[in-house]
């Protein structure tokens, strides 16, 4: 063993894990939680719903530019000292975010924190693959997991009772007192790796023709992913323009960093197999989980009458599932071949989401509870195991950059999901709106007599002739929409699944982990 992969940490290394997972906690719960507030904050600041949205907007992309930069920025400036500076600037602007009294001035602080939210996941996954050896990183990742993954199933819940019993402004405000405990526990306790130590910095240029294209190709990527559908996407001059100079970046910026020195996201590590499939891989599972996240909340509350509140007690047990189950794949990822329980995940989230397929409007509470917890014990199965082949044959002085890319995949493959599954929504829903619309009509038994006898109810409660007949009318055709979106939520439940159902035959392609395997070179 080299000196690097002999160093462990003077303190306790789960004493570390629960240090460094406060803040990524807190930052991963804000991503979902200022969601159920947007009217709320939209009301308290005297601004459009539309307007509004760009509360969500800006730090998404100011996060999204971050997570590649990263691994540069810890190897440039020490990641310690570079994971405490994002703690502190998250939690500043968090604090400020309370205190904004308009809603550009909110706009730009919430472009500021998602800055300091950015760093915060990847910087807490490498230390976490630093301070613990290649047997243990399971349990490790399955502790990390508890903040990536249940955060967004609790926000919902917690962002909605916040609102209602408080003000949108404590969404912000929850954040400091975590973020200050986390600053003090982190200078204590957490200490970086030799070689981030003794690392020179000064022959490390900065690339800025790298950073500018980065910068703008994932700025861009996440404000059409974010405003596509309410722009009707291509349709829109400027979902089409921000498309064309987003994806010529993206590609610029791969061709430009893997011939530089000192890259500021190193692409190249890519060519490794097992890396490879895992970044895919977990751009899925951030495509599927935050996709069917909007997905249940949203059914529950368009079709079924549920308050915000209520939608998000139905998936907040999910959360639970996934925590609970995590220290058991962590501890079975350390005996057990990680293909073998990766694919079980995948299998289980895939029929769980065709079970999905079976909801209709008459669904009660607790069917939708039972099938979120199916769902989730799926993917309790898969972070774990992702992350872990992720590391497997890296070499340990590239723990920063791995892992700034395959949370990247993870982040830009939510945003994926979420504007696929809004998109399918709205253009399946017309498309069997269309179909429905051809049965109704004069020559059809069934349709004259459901219209008739809904005429007569409103008749009866007073309506003369010609008003029930609009009024039988209206309520059909309100039936019809009904059904029209109930099924665009089937269709959607089903691609999800076909999606990860797919994904299956990927599990051939990863190499074998040794179950004690050490860090090794990339080849």
């Amino acid at each position: 063993m080299t000196p690097e992969q002999e160093w462990r940490p003077r303190v306790n290394p789960w004493i570390i894990a629960l240090t460094v997972t406060l803040a990524t906690f807190m930052e991963v719960l804000d991503t979902s939680i200022a969601n159920v507030a947007l009217p709320h904050i939209a009301g308290g600041l005297s601004a459009g719903e539309d307007e509004a949205t760009w509360v969500l907007t800006s730090y998404l992309v100011s996060n999204a530019i971050v997570l590649p930069l990263s691994g540069w920025l810890s190897n440039l400036f020490g990641r310690k000292r570079f994971y405490m500076t994002c703690v502190a600037i998250f939690t500043a602007s968090s604090f400020l975010c309370g205190l904004a009294p308009n809603l550009p001035f909110l706009i730009l602080l919430r472009i500021i924190q998602g800055i300091g939210g950015g760093g915060l996941q990847p910087s807490e996954q490498a230390i976490l693959a630093d301070t613990f050896p290649a047997s243990k990183r399971g349990m490790a990742f399955a502790f990390y997991g508890f903040a990536v993954v249940a955060a967004p199933a609790i926000g919902p819940t917690l962002g909605g009772w916040i609102t209602d019993n408080y003000s949108w402004r404590w969404i912000f405000f929850i954040n400091v007192p975590v973020g200050l405990l986390s600053l003090f526990l982190t200078s204590r306790l957490v200490e970086d790796p030799p070689y981030l130590r003794g690392r020179s910095r000064a022959g490390i240029k900065i690339d800025y023709i790298g950073f500018a294209l980065l910068v703008v190709g994932l700025g861009l990527l996440q404000v059409v992913m974010d405003k596509g559908q309410r722009e009707d996407w291509f349709s829109s001059k400027f979902i089409l323009a921000s498309t064309a100079v987003s994806l010529a970046c993206l590609v610029a910026v791969v061709v430009w960093e893997l011939r530089q020195k000192d890259p500021i996201v190193d692409f190249a590590l890519l060519r490794e197999r097992n890396f490879a499939t895992a970044s895919f891989m977990m751009f899925m599972l951030g495509l599927v989980l935050f996709g069917s996240t909007v997905l249940l909340p949203q059914f529950m509350q368009t079709l079924l009458g549920y308050s915000a509140k209520d939608a998000g007690m139905a998936i907040s047990p999910g959360g639970l599932v996934i925590m609970t189950m995590m220290p058991l794949v962590g501890y079975l990822v350390s005996r057990w071949d990680a293909r073998y329980l990766i694919a079980f995940g995948l299998a289980t989230t895939a029929l769980a989401l065709y079970h999905m397929t079976g909801f209709s409007l008459d669904i009660d509470f607790s069917t939708i509870v039972w099938a979120r917890n199916y769902q989730a014990l799926g993917i309790a199965f898969l972070f774990v195991p992702i992350n872990t082949i992720a590391y497997a044959f890296m070499p340990p002085n590239k723990s920063n950059s791995v892992s700034a890319l395959i949370n990247l995949g993870r982040n830009v493959g939510g945003s994926v999901g979420i504007s696929l599954v809004t998109t399918l929504l709205a253009r399946r829903a017309q498309v069997h709106q269309s179909m429905l619309i051809g049965n109704l009509n004069p020559y059809n038994d069934r349709f004259r007599q459901a219209l008739q006898g809904t005429m007569q109810t409103f008749i009866a409660a007073g309506s003369s002739p010609s008003q029930a007949s609009v009024q039988a009318y209206a309520r059909l055709y309100g039936g019809v929409q009904r059904q029209a979106a109930m099924l665009s939520y089937v269709d959607c439940f089903m691609i999800l699944a076909i999606l990860f159902a797919s994904l299956i035959p990927f599990v051939f392609i990863i190499k074998k982990v040794g179950k004690q395997k050490s860090a090794a070179p990339v080849h």
